[in-house]
Parts: C-alpha cells; structure tokens; sequence
C-alpha cells in the first residue's frame, strides 16, 4: 500500500481552525509513524515544526490575557467615572452630567448619567465620553 506525500500545512492555519495543539502533537506522531524509514524526517525539521507549534500556542495564550486585561482596563475607566461631571455625544448634541452608576450588559460598561436639566441618560457606551471634568 503506498502513501501519498504529505504536504506542510501552517501551524497558524491549523490554530485558526481550533485545533489544539494536542491535535498538533497527533499530526507529528502520526507523521513519524508512516514515514518512510529510507527517508526520515530530518531532525532540525522536526524540531522547528515543534517550535512552530510552540509559538502559536503562545500567541493564543497571549490574545486571551490581552483580552481579559483589556476588559479589566475598560471596568476600571467606567467604575472611575462615578461621580464625574461629563460631556456625552449621545446623537442629539453633546450634554453634560454627572455619572450616577456603572452597569455591565454581557460584560461592557454602560453608564447612567443625570444631566444637568436633572434626565437621566442610561445605556451610554464610554465612547459616547468625550470629557471628562
């Protein structure tokens, strides 16, 4: 029975597709095993494809801090503000008020501001901020 020829598949594009670097180490061992014994695999390959999974597996641990601090940095901003006279865009002009509380809608920030004209604005994204006094 012949085996085709295998051709080198991207860890990036295997990562994208959710696969796991488990899945990865599969790949290998499976490569190893029908290899042809005349022709092995050269070594410094397969420790760079090994590196290469390394890494990717790194990036994704790395976009997943990054989203986590960054959804830390956005709750700090937005519980900062209480209490905090403002100026909003909120698409009929720009009014002040004061940040009365912070609420979390499936984990973004959303402010009630009470105007000066005593409303109380609720569901504001911080990027509808554009002072703060």
């Amino acid at each position: 029975m012949a085996i085709s020829g295998t051709t080198a598949i991207g860890a990036e594009a295997l990562a994208t597709k959710g696969i796991g670097q488990e899945d990865l180490f599969q790949l290998l061992l499976t490569q190893m095993a029908y290899q042809d014994p005349l022709k092995p695999v050269d070594n410094q390959q397969f420790i760079a494809q090994l590196a290469q999974f390394t890494v990717v597996e790194q990036g994704k641990q790395l976009a997943e801090k990054m989203d986590t601090l960054l959804a830390l940095q956005t709750t700090s901003q937005a519980v900062g503000l209480i209490g905090r006279s403002v100026d909003i865009d909120n698409g009929a002009g720009i009014q002040t008020g004061s940040v009365l509380k912070v609420d979390f809608v499936q984990g973004v920030p959303t402010l009630s501001v009470k105007t000066s004209d005593g409303t109380v604005l609720t569901g504001l994204r911080l990027g509808q901020i554009s002072v703060v006094m």
